[in-house]
């Protein structure tokens, strides 16, 4: 056998496999601060996803009235006062950017703060874990019960525990499909098999995910599936304040008894509570490592440590390398946050936002267009004018009906007329219902003597009592085809 297959055998546990099997994790419940933080967090965003579908906003008749809704059957995206329509889909794109470049800054500030406090996978495991310390007690009667024989008491628990997180599981992949259709309409349907096939089908593959995720991967989602861990290695330097067990203060480690002196050793005494709170299953101790998510809770149970045996807290906390290695030198420690890398995320950052907040402030209510017919390009009447026709569409981003004027310039004498209205020498109208496109045939008559050239600009004109907008377009006449 190969030094490369003998290596690969024996990382699989000796039976040929390629990956080491998951050894599972028991984090301990610890309290403090940051614990106190993430439990903030967590009912804070979980309160956001599963309320938000269920806000009312009043919109017209006919308009859903969903204040968060992605309508891909309208289609239009609602945000409260916002609709977005599907030619604006860069929107969407500028907040895609401006979230990754949020999260650059972020962790090139504050290392990985996105993962240990608001990322999905976080949150959702923190909440599996609740259930799971209900069911199960917390990490010594866990681990006890995972290694005893199967019983009624052990099968309760763990049925009740999988149960829970199905349903969690299912309340979130639920919750989803809200986002796309109308909340209260879809709760009533889906229990009653009337549902969209998209609902059940989304609704299935999320509850799998969150069950699989939260429940059973857990740590191995963040070391191996997700590729935020690499990326951010780029993203860090010695300025940014991590999670830092600090060795100068902490070592030599070891047991401390009381009345021992502590001269000659550190403050750490090796208790081990930092590395049974961590749900990543790492010793901080070893130093900087691409598991670590900057939760903080071995922070709680280091703190809770120092103040039973009388030592000053901190001696794990958030800190940089840089920071660290000036008290090392005998320095006063000092921190930059202003560098190269944050002033170029925060200026891109800047940047984008700006240009999102001007495109909304300076976003159309109405977008005109005029079609100028080309078969046939123009008509000679009986009386010897010429008449041309455009179709006249309207978008009309508003919650509110619009009736729009028709006025065109740039010939000395035209009639309008739209078919089914009697003609008009001045302005003709029609109507836009809100959130909609409207269309408008339009038949623009002049006479020859009103028309020097073959091809007149003209200018066609809408307004309303609170919209204005115009197009260009051209005038026809019989000239065209002459050689």
């Amino acid at each position: 056998m190969s030094a490369a297959a003998a290596a690969r055998a024996k990382a699989g546990g000796g039976g040929g496999g390629l990956y080491k099997p998951r050894t599972p994790i028991y984090p301990k419940l610890v309290r403090g601060k940051w614990r106190n933080i993430k439990w903030a967090l967590l009912v804070v965003t979980l309160a956001i996803y599963w309320g938000t579908p269920w806000i009312r906003w009043a919109r017209p008749e006919g308009l859903p009235q969903q204040a968060v809704l992605v309508d891909f059957t309208g289609p239009r995206f609602y945000f409260f006062t916002i609709q977005l329509w599907p030619q604006e889909v860069y929107f969407f794109t500028g907040l895609l950017i401006m979230a990754a470049l949020a999260l650059f800054l972020v962790t090139a500030l504050f290392g990985r703060l996105w993962c240990g406090y608001a990322c999905p996978q976080t949150v959702w495991t923190d909440l599996f874990i609740v259930v799971e310390r209900l069911f199960e007690g917390d990490r010594n009667a866990r681990m006890k019960l995972d290694s005893s024989p199967l019983s009624f008491n052990k099968a309760w628990r763990k049925g009740g525990k999988h149960l829970v997180w199905l349903l969690i599981a299912l309340a979130t992949g639920g919750a989803w499909v809200f986002y796309f259709h109308d909340a209260p309409t879809l709760w009533k349907s889906i229990w009653i098999g009337q549902g969209p096939l998209t609902a059940y089908v989304s609704a299935g593959v999320l509850t799998f995910t969150t069950y699989s995720l939260a429940g059973t991967m857990r740590e191995q989602v963040c070391t191996y599936l997700c590729p935020w861990p690499r990326i951010q290695g780029a993203m860090l330097d010695k300025h940014t304040l991590q999670v830092i067990y600090l060795k100068d203060r902490g070592e030599p480690r070891g047991p401390h008894k009381k009345d021992q002196s502590w001269e000659g050793r550190g403050d750490c005494i090796d208790c081990q509570q930092c590395v049974v709170v961590c749900p990543m299953g790492i010793d901080i101790r070893n130093g900087g490592q691409i598991e670590c998510i900057n939760c903080g809770l071995c922070v709680d149970a280091c703190d809770e440590m120092m103040v039973k045996i009388g030592r000053p807290t901190g001696l794990i906390g958030y800190d940089t390398d840089h920071a660290v290695a000036e008290r090392e030198g005998g320095s006063a420690a000092s921190y930059k946050l202003v560098r190269p890398r944050t002033v170029y995320y925060g200026v891109a950052l800047a940047l984008v936002s700006g240009v999102m907040v001007w495109g909304l402030a300076m976003r159309q209510p109405v977008v005109f267009d005029v079609l100028r017919d080309r078969n046939p390009t123009f008509v000679r009447l009986h009386d010897g004018s010429v008449r041309d026709g455009y179709t006249l569409k309207v978008a009309n981003r508003t919650f509110e009906r619009q009736v729009f004027k028709v006025e065109v310039s740039g010939l000395a004498k035209d009639d309008l007329k739209t078919p089914g209205a009697p003609s008009s020498s001045t302005s003709l109208t029609f109507v836009v219902e809100p959130d909609q496109v409207g269309s408008m045939r339009l038949l623009v008559s002049a006479p020859e003597s009103a028309l020097p050239e073959p091809s007149m600009p003209i200018d066609v004109k809408i307004h309303s009592r609170d919209v204005t907008a115009d197009a260009k377009s051209v005038f026809l006449s019989g000239e065209v085809n002459k050689p």
